[in-house]
C-alpha cells in the first residue's frame, strides 16, 4: 500500500498512485454532498483528482477534461450518472445558464466542477470544496471543505 499523509481534511500527495485512498477518504467526508467543486492552478491535478473520484466510484466510462466540451457525462456500473464541468473556457454565467448548468446541479447526480468562480451565483447550499495546491517539491496539498 502506498503511503500518504493525511491532516485532518488535509492530505499531501507525493505520488498520484495515492490519489486512490484519498479520493475514498474524499468520498467518506463528501457525505450525501453531490456538487463538489475542484480548485486549483492550471495543471495543479484536478482532472487527475476527479479520475481517481470516478475510479473509487465505480464508473465505467473513459473519464477526461471536459475543457473543450464544457461538460461531461459519465455512468458507473449501477447506471448512475455523474457530470464533470470545465467552466475555464467560459466567459460569463449566462454561457453556464445555456448550457443548463444549474439544471445539473439541482439534478441529485454527482457535479464535480473545475473553474467554478464561475458559477458561484447558482452552486446549491451543500457542496464540498477540494482545494489543490501544488507544492515547491511538486507534491499536492489537497484540502477539503464542507459548505452546507
Amino acid at each position: 500500500m502506498v503511503n500518504y499523509q493525511e491532516v485532518g481534511e488535509q492530505f499531501l500527495v507525493s505520488d498520484p498512485r495515492q490519489l486512490r485512498p484519498v479520493a475514498e477518504k474524499i468520498i467518506q467526508f463528501a457525505g450525501d454532498h453531490k456538487v463538489w467543486l475542484f480548485n486549483g492552478d492550471m495543471g495543479a491535478g484536478k482532472t487527475t483528482m476527479i479520475q481517481a473520484i470516478c475510479q473509487a466510484k465505480g464508473v465505467v466510462d473513459a473519464v477526461t477534461s471536459p475543457t473543450y466540451t464544457v461538460i461531461r457525462e459519465y455512468r458507473d456500473l449501477s447506471g448512475e450518472e455523474y457530470y464533470h464541468f470545465d467552466f475555464y473556457r467560459l466567459k460569463d454565467l449566462k454561457e453556464a445558464l445555456d448550457i443548463g448548468c444549474d439544471e445539473y446541479f439541482d439534478s441529485g447526480n454527482y457535479c464535480f466542477i473545475e473553474w467554478p468562480d464561475l458559477v458561484a451565483p447558482i452552486l446549491p447550499e451543500k457542496y464540498i470544496t477540494i482545494n489543490i495546491q501544488v507544492q515547491p517539491d511538486h507534491d499536492r496539498l489537497i484540502k477539503v471543505t464542507k459548505n452546507d
